[in-house]
C-alpha cells in the first residue's frame, strides 16, 4: 500500500516500454511479418537505451 504512488525510475520505464514491444512483435508474427520486423527494430532501439542507463549507473 505505500508504494501504491511511488514514481517509477526511468529504468522501469523503459523496461516496461520493451517488454510491450516485444509482446507486439510476437503477436504480430503471426499476421503481419513486415510490421513485426518493425516493432522487433523499435524494441531494439529501446534496448540500446536501456543498456546505456544500465552502464551509466
Amino acid at each position: 500500500m505505500f508504494g501504491l504512488f511511488k514514481k517509477k525510475t526511468p529504468l522501469q520505464v523503459l523496461e516496461e516500454k520493451y517488454k510491450g514491444l516485444q509482446k507486439e512483435a510476437f503477436d504480430l508474427s503471426k499476421s503481419n511479418r513486415m510490421q513485426s520486423d518493425l516493432k522487433q527494430a523499435e524494441a531494439q532501439e529501446v534496448l540500446k537505451e536501456i543498456e546505456a542507463l544500465s552502464s551509466q549507473a
